[in-house]
């Protein structure tokens, strides 16, 4: 039997299908303006029913969310605090938390509910996971100042980190040079971060957001690319 590793994102839909480790199948599936209300949906439909699956791994990373220190345990505030953020469907989605030790912090998201539900009235064993925890959890920090960002198909979502601690996380739309240049020097000027000081990471859709990173370049002294989504092998950021 095999594994299942989804990806949803803003616009659509990424998977993988393994056996023994090796991926038998990869795609991709983006929804446009043209595409009906159900378009993911009645694809997520259509991946599941492909087969059986021994094992199913569910990343989001749609951007309602919020990030809270670990311990945080009022739990039944998260929609409100996701509410900060972006507006919530309470009916349409299912609140869900993601917590990751290794930097003490915890995610409150939400998830579509008609799509959870199909997912886990399959029966089969099934991780949810946030993209920002599982990001976060790939990162090894040094004692410096520290931007990490992961690019997606029109999307992007980064870490500042001051000396191995989280200062700010974000998950934001990219379909301009200028919007992606602008909030990060945005970001940066308002925790305090040198342009000079900071290293900056960056990891995903690199080739597709070469001209992204190209412009970054021009502003930025330390840049580095950690690695680019290689078909077949970094794909979720190696989800587990």
């Amino acid at each position: 039997m095999e594994q299942l590793k989804l990806l949803f994102t803003k616009d659509g839909l990424q998977y993988q299908v393994l056996k023994n480790k090796t991926v038998s199948l990869e795609q991709s599936f983006f929804v446009t303006e043209e595409s009906p209300a159900t378009a993911l949906a009645d694809k997520t439909d259509e991946i599941l029913a492909l087969k059986t699956y021994k094992e199913i791994s569910v990343i989001s990373a749609l951007n309602h969310f919020t990030l809270m220190p670990e311990g945080f345990s009022q739990h039944d505030l998260g929609y409100d605090l996701i509410a900060y953020n972006a507006p919530v469907n309470k009916e349409e989605e299912e609140l869900m938390l993601s917590v990751n030790k290794k930097f003490g912090v915890q995610f409150y998201y939400t998830f579509p509910k008609s799509i959870y539900r199909k997912i886990k009235d399959l029966g089969t064993t099934t991780k949810f996971n946030f993209s920002g925890e599982q990001f976060l959890n790939t990162i090894t920090a040094k004692n410096q100042k520290e931007i990490h960002i992961n690019l997606y198909h029109h999307q992007c979502e980064f870490f500042a980190l001051d000396h191995k601690k989280v200062i700010l996380y974000n998950n934001l739309d990219v379909t301009s040079e200028v919007d992606f240049l602008y909030f990060i020097m945005f970001t940066l000027s308002k925790i305090g971060f040198g342009i000079t000081d900071t290293q900056f990471f960056v990891y995903g859709e690199t080739t597709e957001n070469e001209t992204f990173i190209s412009e970054l370049k021009k502003f930025v002294k330390n840049l580095k690319i950690v690695y680019d989504n290689i078909p077949k092998k970094n794909f979720l950021l190696n989800a587990r």
